[in-house]
Formats: structure tokens, sequence, C-alpha cells
């Protein structure tokens, strides 16, 4: 099963909740409207400080503000930001570390394909689209027409 962090989790989380924010929002303002632990939401909004999705201003006036607005920032964008590159195996093009079946795997590189579509996807989807619960046109399943009953 492909399964995003909790992490990954609070941070969108976090970054919808910061869209409804007027100014700069505390950690411990987010955390408590998410019900997140306080060290929790710190430590997901130092890594999304650090790739630039929220802005973190000090002082006795400081918090958190978005780096730009939800509808451009990806959900890849998160998730890199948190858990690092997207991929469904670790025997990707690029990858350390390896594996130790690679010189036997019959299908070994054959996985950037898939990597690339599932990254593909995610980059399409907005945190807009989370905030709203809709996807992207270009993603959405087509409606099937209803099946007629057979008397």
């Amino acid at each position: 099963m492909l399964k995003l962090s909790r992490l990954t989790d609070y941070a969108v989380a976090a970054l919808v909740r910061l869209s409804t924010a007027e100014g700069v929002e505390t950690s411990p303002g987010i955390a408590a409207s998410i019900g997140v632990p306080e060290p929790t939401v710190a430590k997901v909004l130092k890594a999304l400080a650090g790739q630039g999705l929220v802005i973190s201003t000090r002082g006795a006036r400081g918090g958190y503000r978005l780096g730009r607005g939800l509808e451009e920032v990806s959900v890849a964008e998160v998730i890199c930001a948190i858990d690092g590159p997207i991929a469904l195996t670790s025997c990707v093009e690029g990858a350390t570390g390896g594996c130790g079946s690679q010189s036997l795997c019959p299908v070994a590189g054959r996985w950037d394909p898939v990597n690339e579509a599932i990254r593909t996807a995610l980059s399409k989807i907005t945190l807009a689209d989370m905030a709203a619960a809709a996807l992207p046109p270009g993603l959405r399943l087509p409606v099937s027409e209803p099946m007629n009953e057979v008397a």
C-alpha cells in the first residue's frame, strides 16, 4: 500500500489552516486548530519554511504565513518538503543506497515511468483542490451513464 507519512498529512492541514489566517499565525495556534501536538507542528513548519512554502517571522508578533497561495502549491511539493522524493520503490534512477538484488532484478530501473506518472498526477493536485475536496478536471474519473435495469 502506498501511504504518505502523518507529517505530510499534518503539513497539508497546517497549510490549509494558514490560508484562512489573517496575517501571521503562531505554531501553538495552528497546533490547537488542527489538533496536532505543537512540537510536531513546529517540526512540520520548519520543513515547510525550508522549502519556501511558509514564511516565518520572528519576534513578539511573529509566526507563520503562506509563502504562496494554495492554488500555487501542489501536493507533490508538500510531500517532497516533508518526506523527500516521491517514489514507489527505492530502486529509482539516481537513488542512493541501491538494492541488494539490483544486479539480478529483471525490472531494475523500470519503475521510473510509474514513479513519474505518480509525481505528475500529484503535481496536478493543488492545496486549493484539497481545501475544496475536489480533483482537477484532468484527474477526475469519467462519469458513467446510469445502468438500465432489466425488468
